[in-house]
Order: structure tokens, then C-alpha cells, then sequence
């Protein structure tokens, strides 16, 4: 397997490495908070997790950090074990990804298939920014208040954040753009292990909607800018990928209390990221918050027919881009349609 658990103890050599003086005991202190509400959540893994920088195993993500001279030139990471058919549910099957200085990568799949080409990105999931008591005092100030980003590009980008800022991450997400879809493989560096989605055995496989590398990548920007706590934004992942889900599917998905599911759900209608229909209870994704703004001197698209219809054309234009279910009514579409939608509400919208 995997490197061993890293302990608190090693955590806050590790900070106050990145930090020096600024890492005193009000520091020390919120970082062992972090770290043991950290562990007490800890997700099932579907197997362990192993590093290499530049050709050179290393024995933690943090080994990295810990190291400002090494620069990061290219980098590999390698599913240890060999999970069984159900942890493979709702992730990309991969025995290692190897990564590129320029952003490129390799998705190698299990069995010796050949390898994908991909774009990766790193997404800062749970983490602790190291803030002395000066630094927590001048933010109290400061108006607004600074925001700690979460999408930070590239690896070496995103190392090279981490060391600056510093921050001292506790989970990531490897974001793999593929031709057609979007990977992402979430990274518990504590435990050196990849986690299993969320949505694994809590609900069925039958209810995902394949999006486009397009719709994740414009997702994932909006979650980058750090706007949206952690549970809003893992919300926020599922319903894009679904035709819609109630507060009370989505509170067994995450678990934890209700009450904080709905307050979530709740400040993705208000973000205009969600929407809420009390006749179903459903929540829905407004998927074409994540696509790029049509282009200048672009012709506006055709009215519906029944204006009253949920979403207008351009909202199932977006819906429709993983060319998986109908928006409308989640009826499958049959093999490479040549529609939106299907036939049945095609002649309700009037798209032909």
C-alpha cells in the first residue's frame, strides 16, 4: 500500500517549514483543530495512493512541499491495490496518471490499455491556510476579507501556491479533461489513499449524466474561485451530473445533519447555480451557468413555443450537451442522436 498515515506531529513540522515565524501556537492550534475533524470524516478509500517527482518516489505529497529547492518537472500517481468492481462506480478505471510541467497528462487504465491524453488541473479540497493571530487579526479588518483560492491551475502551479501562501492541504482533487469527459480522482494525502465518490453504493449508477469536459471545466472554475463552502460545492458536482435530486438523496449521499444539506442547496438557488422545483422537490443544475458566453454577433436562439416550460432553449442546449437523457423529461436518448431532445418534447418546444 500507500505511505503511512501522517500524523499532526509531522503536519506541523511541515508548516512551520512553509511559514517560519508566522506559525506560533494560535497557528499550531487551528491546525490540529483541522486536522483531527479531518479524520474523524474520514471517506472509504478504494485503494493506496503513491507519489513520484521527477522520476524519484516520495514518501508524501507533504515530503514535496517540504522541499522549496525541487522544482516539479513531471510526477506520477499510482493506484496501489486492486479495488473490486463497485469502488470503480462513478470514477474513470486508472492504475496511474502521469504528469506533465506544462499541465499534459497520461491516463494509463487498468490491464495495460493504452494511454489517454488529458489536461490535469489540482483542486484544493479540505485544507488548513496558516494564519498567526496577527494574520487572523488583520483579516477581521480587512474588507472584504481575502478569499483562499481553490482551482490553482497546474501541479507545479498548485505547489507552488501551497508553499507561498502557505497552505497546508489535507485533500485534493486531480482533475483529468479528457476528450469527452472530465476524471476526477479525489486524493486523501493524509492517509495517502484515493477516496471513493461519495455517491458510490448510496445511490444508483443509473441516475449519473456523462457531461462534457466542457460543462466540468466551467464547473469547476466556478467552485475554484472559493465562493461555496466544501459541501456546496460537492452538491453542486452531483446535481450537474444527474437530471435532479432531492435534499433528502443528497443528505444520504454526504451524510451528516439535514439541515446543513439544505442550507447548501439553498445557496445554490440563490447563486443562480441551482434550481428548486417544490412540485417534485427537486433540485436541478442550471448547466449553462458553466458554459462560455456566446460569442459577439452570435444569432440569438429561437423562442420556445411554450414559454412556460421550465428552462428556455439555451438552458437545454446545455442540459443536453453529455447527449445522455433528455433534459425535459429524463427519457434516455437512443445512440448518437442527432437531437436535444426527445421526440415527444421536441414537438412541445417546437425544436426540430
Amino acid at each position: 500500500m500507500g505511505a503511512s498515515t501522517v500524523s499532526s506531529v509531522e503536519l506541523a513540522d511541515v508548516a512551520r517549514r512553509l511559514s517560519g515565524d508566522r506559525f506560533d501556537d494560535y497557528a499550531q492550534r487551528g491546525l490540529g483543530r483541522a486536522y483531527e475533524e479531518y479524520v474523524a470524516r474520514r471517506r472509504r478509500a478504494v485503494g493506496g495512493l503513491a507519489l513520484a517527482v521527477n522520476g524519484r518516489p516520495i514518501p508524501s505529497f507533504y515530503a514535496l512541499l517540504a522541499e522549496p529547492e525541487l522544482k516539479f518537472e513531471s510526477g506520477e500517481v499510482r493506484l496501489e491495490g486492486t479495488p473490486a468492481a463497485p469502488d470503480w462506480e462513478f470514477l474513470v478505471p486508472f492504475q496511474k496518471v502521469v504528469l506533465h510541467e506544462d499541465g499534459s497528462a497520461e491516463l494509463h487504465g487498468p490491464g495495460g490499455t493504452a494511454p489517454r491524453r488529458a489536461i490535469a488541473r489540482l483542486l484544493l479540497r479540505e485544507h488548513y491556510l496558516v494564519r498567526s493571530r496577527a494574520d487572523e487579526s488583520a483579516s477581521v479588518k480587512a474588507s472584504p476579507p481575502a478569499r483562499m483560492p481553490g482551482l490553482v491551475g497546474t501541479i507545479d502551479q498548485g505547489i507552488t501556491i501551497c508553499r507561498a501562501l502557505p497552505v497546508v492541504p489535507l485533500e485534493v482533487a486531480l482533475l483529468l479533461y479528457l476528450a469527452e469527459e472530465r476524471a476526477r480522482f479525489e486524493l486523501d494525502l493524509v492517509h495517502a489513499a484515493v477516496l471513493a465518490d461519495p455517491r458510490a453504493g448510496r445511490l444508483a449508477g443509473s441516475r449519473r449524466v456523462r457531461r462534457s469536459s466542457r460543462v466540468a471545466w466551467g464547473l469547476d472554475r466556478r467552485i475554484g474561485r472559493g465562493h461555496l463552502s466544501l459541501l456546496a460545492a460537492r452538491s453542486l458536482e452531483v446535481l450537474v451530473e444527474s437530471n435532479g435530486l432531492t435534499s433528502i438523496e443528497l443528505g444520504h449521499i454526504f451524510g451528516g445533519v439535514r439541515e446543513m444539506v439544505d442550507s447548501a442547496l439553498q445557496t445554490l438557488v440563490r447563486q443562480r447555480y441551482a434550481t428548486f422545483d417544490p412540485r417534485t422537490g427537486l433540485y436541478r443544475a442550471r448547466t449553462e451557468s458553466f458554459l462560455p458566453p456566446a460569442q459577439p454577433g452570435a444569432a440569438p436562439p429561437p423562442a420556445p413555443v411554450r414559454p412556460e416550460l421550465r428552462t428556455g432553449v439555451q438552458e437545454l442546449i446545455a442540459a443536453a450537451d453529455a447527449r445522455a437523457t433528455c433534459p425535459l423529461c429524463g427519457k434516455p436518448l437512443p445512440e448518437s442522436p442527432s437531437a436535444l431532445l426527445c421526440e415527444d418534447c421536441a414537438q412541445k418546444v417546437g425544436i426540430s
